[in-house]
């Protein structure tokens, strides 16, 4: 089962991942573990962490489609390009969207992939 495209929808709080061929799907989710402290920073910190772990939970998926709100997309995309500029040429399109289902962000991101796929000439397994 080749499974080389990947959606995920991050907010703040958290991050749904959904990789997917063409007739299977697999849904990963990491939540954003808050410290609750007094020192300076630690709601960056936290973030960073996150996002540490978003991209972890990445790691080895050729393309992706990243989608949320303006701002928890601004903010990873700044993390990645600052802390992990590695991932950032496998992360095909940023889109910002409301609150999807899980069918409709697969859906989403299988049109997208669809297109983006055949712009750029990548064989896509039937």
């Amino acid at each position: 089962m080749t499974m080389f495209h990947a959606v995920a929808f991050i907010n703040h709080q958290s991050a749904q991942i959904i990789q997917f061929g063409t007739e299977h799907s697999e849904e990963h989710t990491v939540l954003q573990h808050k410290h609750v402290t007094r020192q300076h920073g630690s709601q960056v910190r936290s973030e960073h962490e996150f996002f540490d772990e978003v991209c972890n939970a990445l790691d080895g998926i050729t393309e992706i489609m990243v989608t949320g709100g303006h701002t928890g997309i601004k903010d990873f995309k700044h993390y990645v390009a600052k802390h992990r500029p590695a991932m950032a040429p496998r992360i095909s399109a940023y889109e910002v969207v409301g609150h999807p289902t899980k069918g409709e962000l697969v859906a989403l991101a299988r049109k997208f992939f669809t297109k983006f796929d055949a712009m750029v000439g990548t064989p896509v397994p039937n």
